[in-house]
């Protein structure tokens, strides 16, 4: 089943960026340390076949896990320095879309992707790094997927009590990673939540247009692998309506056990997704 392409996701956790003094260069003979010089920021930020559940009104509900290898095509296509490090997603009232840093290595390790970043010398960088050292904040990345299989009807298991449709994300394309204020669960180190609802918030305020390319492809999503979505708070954004109302979208969105492959298809027929 091919990814529907041009959808970038949000996804965070509580795994929480890392702060490491960098190693002055002194002359000769010289024990003293730079005063005050910036540190290095160490993020780790998708935990490797692991489970964690999305449950976002844009999205649907449905597990999902990335599999290792899946960000080295990206990497060695773009560089470290070709995906950008930002705080809160570029989206912070204060700090807006200025650069934390420029990553000098960004590589898979065994767990996750793993990312160094020398922070810039910047007063919103200098208030950043308390916060950094206590380790508040959690990492977030935003992606396209490239690759991935589904199964749609995977039975109940110890992972999966609920029988959820079940995502594996094989690759991916990075395009931005960094700390957050949100969602770090405190409940899991490894877990992961889609950043969908609070994205869709902040644009539905500010940016309309791309708001209403979201719904539409949002719609599609949910259409193409029949997910229905949660019903007790509705969509994260200005204007929620009716806990029982279905998703915004062309059609409302249905679940899995209620869609069927001809069903399926004719609704995307109707969004204009080519499969």
């Amino acid at each position: 089943m091919p990814a529907i392409r041009g959808l970038q996701l949000i996804r965070g956790g509580a795994m929480a960026p890392a702060l490491a003094r960098p190693r002055p260069a002194r002359a000769e003979g010289d024990d003293t340390a730079a005063a005050g010089e910036m540190p290095v920021m160490t993020v780790e930020f998708s935990t490797f076949d692991t489970w964690y559940e999305i449950d976002s009104w844009w999205e649907g509900r449905f597990l999902e896990r990335t599999k290792r290898g899946s960000f080295k095509r990206t990497i060695k296509a773009q560089g470290a320095a070709g995906v950008k490090v930002l705080f809160n997603h570029g989206r912070d009232m204060q700090i807006h879309q200025k650069v934390l840093g420029v990553a000098q290595l960004l590589e898979e390790r065994e767990t996750s992707p793993y990312m160094e970043v020398p922070l810039l010398d910047t007063s919103y960088n200098r208030d950043l790094v308390p916060g950094l050292e206590a380790g508040a904040y959690g990492s977030s990345f935003a992606f396209e997927v490239i690759g991935e299989s589904w199964n749609r009807e995977p039975g109940q298991s110890d992972e999966n009590p609920e029988g959820l449709p079940e995502r594996t994300i094989t690759e991916v394309k990075l395009f931005e990673a960094g700390p957050v204020t949100w969602p770090a669960n405190p409940d899991a180190t490894a877990g992961l939540r889609s950043g969908a609802d609070w994205l869709m918030a902040e644009l539905a305020e500010r940016e309309s247009d791309q708001y209403q390319d979201l719904v539409r492809s949002f719609a599609a999503f949910r259409a193409l692998h029949g997910l229905g979505t949660p019903s007790k708070d509705g969509p994260a954004s200005p204007a929620v309506p009716d806990p029982m109302t279905p998703a915004p979208g062309p059609e409302p969105a249905r679940h899995v056990s209620g869609l069927t492959a001809a069903a399926r298809s004719r609704r995307l027929s109707l969004l204009g997704v080519k499969r």
